[in-house]
């Protein structure tokens, strides 16, 4: 793949205004290149960080989309095309990540990682595995009335442990499927068959059903329990839940729903650090459903009243981010402008040990985070690589310095093989035999030494995203996505377009 250069018309997508929106998008990274912003030559066989100040950052971001995307590639199942929910450590596959997964192998064929015949057939091979999974009210299924458990089984895709029945999880699956529908649009038989499968995966779903506490949708079911007692209220990362929801070919949801979800938006409004916006603390509530959707100048009511677009909300949201990481309330190592991420990731463990003269509390998985409003804000020291790389799309100019700097600084212990492990804490340099995840590296910290498929799909597509649009420009053909916006009342953006 060669560089991006933002003046060259053909690497964007073919209709004027995404021309002018991609073009802005493209010159950040341009701009930052001829600066003289030095970088990190990505083009290496071990995963140590060798320093070099010879090379543009674009060698970076195209390492790690190629990293991160031989994640999903390698890693999956290619009988059956799960995907892990992390690596190396064994796992269940998470359906989110297969959802990923298939946008990755949709991007591998445009950047040149693999052929198109080659995504097709990993991809067909996930989407016939997917529809003849047992589906229905027993324990030992895969999903019922259309949506999947959260974790299934990597051989034989049945449900994993006692895990829910997860409606947003089954939204990123079904983003992903229908992303590599409207990818694989020529007349070739398997790519036929690819739109076949897509469409009866969807419309099986029964959102109607995921309505216990009609007009919302809830977090999801189990055998047996029956329906979580929680619903997708106030703003989060479920905008897919609804809007694939309100879009269903045959039993869509109608616009009352979306006007549950955004309902307690209000209590989510607040400014942080200088940014004025809709606040959720871990940043992948600002990303997941935006990696499918681009929210650019398209608007519903509540963002109407506002003046701000999501995608506007989740930069702000970054920026909010870094300045909190650059100002360090609580005096952590490692944080400045150019090292900052919070968001749901591993950490060392659940124990509270003194740091700096006082006792800390440190956590082991949870939804790290800052910001406003009613969610609480979790800081143990913990970043995230994710949070900023996959913030790429919407500020480039704070999240593409994040990268090089972490890969520069760190990269010796947190970059590797697959791109960038799930975390670090510098600060937690303390000697424990009881880890819940990672090591604790003499002299530089704890370092978390799995990947996670929902930090690597995120990543990727934001680098695709940024670099010309692709993943935001296959899907304005979604007709299921499109109908949904329009019930929720968007206008505007790539929605007017021709």
């Amino acid at each position: 793949m060669t560089a991006f250069d933002p003046q060259d018309q053909r690497s964007l997508p073919g209709r004027p205004l995404a021309r002018r929106r991609f073009l802005r998008a493209g010159g950040a990274l341009a701009t930052l290149g001829a600066t003289g912003c030095t970088g990190f030559n990505g083009f290496f066989n071990s995963g140590n960080a060798e320093p070099s100040d010879d090379l543009p950052p674009v060698n970076i971001i195209e390492d790690l989309a190629r990293r991160t995307f031989r994640f999903f590639w390698e890693t999956t199942n290619a009988q059956n095309g799960l995907a892990p929910d992390r690596w190396p450590r064994r796992s269940p596959s998470s359906i989110a990540a297969i959802g990923f997964a298939l946008t990755a192998y949709c991007i591998g064929v445009e950047r040149s990682y693999v052929s198109r015949e080659e995504a097709r057939a990993r991809t067909l091979v996930t989407l016939r595995f997917l529809r003849e999974l047992p589906q229905g009210p027993g324990k030992r299924t895969a999903g019922h009335k259309g949506f999947f458990y959260h974790f299934l089984e990597m051989d034989s895709g049945l449900r994993a442990g006692d895990c829910e029945l997860s409606t947003v999880d089954t939204a990123l699956l079904l983003c992903g499927a229908l992303h590599a529908q409207a990818f694989f649009d020529g007349e070739n038989a398997d790519e036929a068959q690819i739109r076949r499968l897509v469409n009866e995966l969807t419309t099986r779903v029964d959102w109607r059903w995921a309505q216990t506490r009609p007009p919302s949708i809830a977090l999801g079911w189990k055998p047996e329990s029956g329906f979580l007692p929680y619903d997708w209220r106030g703003y989060n990362e479920a905008a897919v839940v609804y809007l694939l929801a309100m879009g269903h070919p045959t039993r869509p949801l109608d616009g009352s729903a979306w006007t549950a979800w955004t309902k307690e938006f209000r209590a989510n409004w607040s400014t942080f650090h200088g940014q004025q916006g809709l606040s959720f603390p871990p940043l992948f509530g600002h990303q997941y459903s935006n990696v499918w959707v681009d929210f650019r100048d398209l608007r519903d009511a509540f963002s109407r009243r506002h003046n701000i677009d999501y995608a506007e909300n989740s930069r702000r949201a970054a920026h909010a981010q870094r300045a909190y990481a650059m100002l360090n309330p609580k005096g952590w190592r490692g944080y400045d402008a150019d090292v900052w991420g919070f968001t749901a990731c591993d950490g060392p463990a659940d124990m509270i040990a003194p740091y700096r003269g006082e006792p800390r509390r440190f956590y082991s998985y949870v939804a790290r985070g800052v910001g406003g409003g009613k969610v609480a804000s979790v800081d143990d020291g913990t970043i995230a690589p994710t949070a900023a790389a996959s913030s790429i799309a919407f500020a480039p100019d704070i999240a593409i310095p994040a990268i090089i700097t972490m890969v520069r600084r760190y990269g010796v212990h947190i970059y590797g093989q697959y791109g960038f492990v799930d975390a670090f804490n510098p600060s937690f340099q303390f000697e424990t035999p009881h880890l819940t995840y990672g090591k604790v590296v003499r002299g530089f910290g704890w370092v978390d030494t799995d990947y996670l498929g929902i930090d690597q799909g995120p990543i990727l597509a934001m680098i695709a995203n940024f670099t010309n649009g692709s993943v935001w420009q296959t899907m304005t053909q979604c007709a299921q996505l499109r109908r949904g916006l329009q019930r929720a009342g968007f206008t505007g953006g790539w929605l007017e377009e021709d």
